[in-house]
């Protein structure tokens, strides 16, 4: 689904028996459905595109071979039932751990997937957020990360994001048509409008941490014709403000908060 489509939607949000409505937003599953299944799986991601989400989030990282794998952590320690650095573990070693039983015993035999298996998966029926994880770790992750979207027939189901702006810079030379997002962390300074001068130089979507977001923030982003999606909703009790300030759409591990009318 091109990001065009997705951008005609609207949603409603229902909290109690009152409801919001919000147009043109999209909703990103965090790490897939991960309310509801063990983040960055496959069953995380058909989760999320049973739940209708617009986007699936993923984190890749590259294995001791080469392989990029979709996994959060440096190592799969808190995700499997194995122990080590991805970097120094094969894709042989890691596609044999479980990553679903500590989740759920339902979600056992679970397994680490493919950055490449899950575009093969899922290309034509969600989009796909990729964040680039620990890129120091991995020198040659842009590399291959680009190698393998520029064989997509096309990309415009795809943003990627980092907290590292250089990294972006580094996507953007590789592969100038993708779409890219800045996340942000908390920052007791907030954003200044020179920092968002200099990003919208080069990227398509600010994503902070929810904390940062403000009426004047959103503003601001908007009026150097960015949009804005803020991490990570897993309470709807934050909502509210977070649309009354007129985001563009919001990562959340639990997408059925928002109802496609």
């Amino acid at each position: 689904m091109s990001l065009k489509n997705v951008f005609n939607k609207i949603y409603r949000v229902k909290k109690g028996n009152v409801y919001w409505k919000h147009e043109h937003f999209l909703v990103v599953a965090h790490r897939g459905a991960a309310g509801y299944a063990p983040e960055n799986t496959m069953a995380a991601f058909r989760k999320a595109v049973e739940l209708k989400a617009d986007f699936i989030e993923l984190d890749i990282q590259m294995s001791k071979d080469g392989e990029l794998v979709v996994i959060h952590d440096p190592t799969v320690d808190r995700t499997t039932n194995g122990v080590g650095e991805i970097r120094n573990l094969t894709y042989n070693e890691i596609k044999q751990l479980d990553a679903g039983k500590w989740f759920h015993k339902k979600f056992a035999g679970e397994k680490v997937p493919t950055l490449q298996e899950v575009l093969t998966e899922f290309s034509g029926k969600i989009s796909f957020l990729i964040e680039i994880k620990n890129p120091n770790l991995n020198p040659e992750i842009v590399e291959k990360l680009t190698n393998i979207l520029s064989e997509k027939q096309q990309t415009n189901d795809i943003i990627v994001q980092s907290f590292d702006f250089e990294l972006l810079e580094k996507v953007h030379q590789q592969l100038p048509t993708l779409k890219l997002g800045l996340l942000v962390k908390y920052r007791i300074h907030g954003i200044s409008n020179v920092q968002l001068k200099d990003w919208s130089k080069l990227v398509q979507y600010i994503n902070p941490n929810k904390a940062l977001i403000t009426k004047n923030l959103v503003k601001r982003i908007h009026s150097y014709k960015m949009r804005v999606m803020p991490y990570t909703v897993r309470d709807k009790k934050s909502i509210k403000g977070l649309l009354d300030s007129k985001i563009d759409g919001v990562i959340t591990d639990f997408p059925d908060y928002f109802i496609e009318e």
